[in-house]
């Protein structure tokens, strides 16, 4: 077994239940880890038969910037929803979305949702 990480990939979005947060827009950030198979994957060191790294960063991108949601969970769930779709070899998917500018009061950096699935 084996993991593919990606982090802190970083998408300019419209997500959120504000008028303002939709109409400007803020900067979220991605971390994914794919758990799968990776000797046998890659016994032939061909990319054909394995997980791509950057298949994986299309299908987040894409979706990240596709999609406009109220909910930031719902931004993780689709996500996570797209690479079971997309990578059937996975065997687990882990995926925190994380946004910087949270309009509430209080003082703190960001807030980070994360989701895990599988095709177990």
């Amino acid at each position: 077994m084996g993991q593919i990480q990606i982090t802190n990939m970083r998408f300019y979005t419209h997500n959120g239940v504000f008028a303002e947060e939709k109409t400007l827009g803020q900067q979220i950030s991605v971390d994914v880890t794919v758990d799968y198979d990776i000797e046998h994957q890659v016994k032939d060191d061909d990319l054909t038969t394995t997980i791509s790294y950057a298949d994986v960063y299309e299908v987040i991108r894409d979706y990240v910037t596709q999609h406009d949601f109220n909910l930031m969970e719902s931004v993780a769930n689709g996500v996570l929803d797209a690479l079971l779709t997309a990578f059937p070899m996975a065997e687990k998917i882990r995926l925190s979305v994380k946004k910087y500018s949270v309009p509430i009061a209080g003082v703190f950096d960001d807030i980070i949702i994360t989701v895990e699935g599988s095709h177990a």
